[in-house]
């Protein structure tokens, strides 16, 4: 799920009065903390009635930990205060579908990619609907907000479409189940557990549209957001990423909820 932040000059005034006095975080320190939004988003992100997380992103994080040889603990945060966190130093990774992008590589450093994808259209199966600008002219695109998919959509649709902003995934599918929306747009890999649900059954993928996705937003992966100051760590969970990998792990946590491997190649 690729995010943007929108209050990225906050994040940068705060990085500048708070990661001064913030001592560098390394694997070795006496617990290593991880954040994600406290917003659902299945199947990368569950949270359970008992407080337990569960999901892609939390069994990753659990397996770098136990590669990382490191005590962890998982903090979650307002996706829209996400940045700024991990600036004030209230947690040490920030492991929540980032998508790297020039824009907040100003702001925050980045780990390598640990998975890539892409958007797509839904809508319902028995509607045909053109991907184009002008075959969606005048229909309510739905999209959740501070991501790299609403900056795509805005920029390529936003002259010609009604865009819809949703604070959470789960708000847009239910309008979508609703008809509020004509048709919403979300990552590729997102969109699995609504469409095996019995209230998603109705919809399907419409494809991609006619736009080109702008490399810069959706060709970079997603990766563990850090400090700019936290160099040791940075090298620390590049490594342990490509030793998931490499052995199997990764590959094994991607096809529990996945009919792909998402690691990017």
């Amino acid at each position: 799920m690729k995010r943007i932040l929108r209050n990225l000059t906050l994040a940068a005034s705060l990085g500048l009065t708070l990661c001064t006095f913030a001592a560098p975080a390394t694997a070795a320190q006496e617990k290593l903390r991880f954040g994600v939004a406290a917003e659902p988003y299945p199947p990368f992100l569950v949270k359970t009635p008992s407080g337990q997380f569960t999901g892609f992103e939390p069994d990753l994080i659990r397996a770098l930990c136990e590669q990382l040889k490191a005590e962890c603990e998982i903090k979650e945060v307002a996706w829209d205060g996400i940045i700024p966190a991990l600036i004030a130093n209230k947690f040490d990774v920030l492991f929540n579908s980032m998508g790297i992008s020039p824009e907040r590589q100003k702001v925050i450093a980045f780990s390598r990619p640990y998975y890539e994808t892409t958007g797509i259209f839904v809508a319902p199966k028995n509607v045909d609907v053109t991907l184009t600008p002008e075959g969606l002219a005048g229909k309510a695109i739905g999209v959740q907000g501070s991501t790299t998919n609403a900056e795509f959509i805005r920029t390529a649709y936003g002259n010609t479409s009604d865009i819809r902003i949703y604070n959470t995934q789960d708000d847009c599918n239910a309008d979508l189940i609703a008809g509020r929306i004509d048709v919403m747009f979300l990552d590729k890999v997102g969109d699995i557990d609504f469409l095996k649900s019995r209230d998603g059954s109705a919809f399907e993928e419409k494809g991609t549209g006619s736009i080109k996705m702008d490399p810069l937003k959706y060709g970079l992966g997603v990766g563990a957001g850090l400090r700019k100051g936290d160099v040791e760590l940075k090298t620390q969970i590049d490594q342990a990423l490509t030793q998931l990998y490499e052995s199997g792990k990764y590959t094994q946590i991607s096809q529990k909820y996945f009919p792909t491997d998402l690691w990017p190649h």
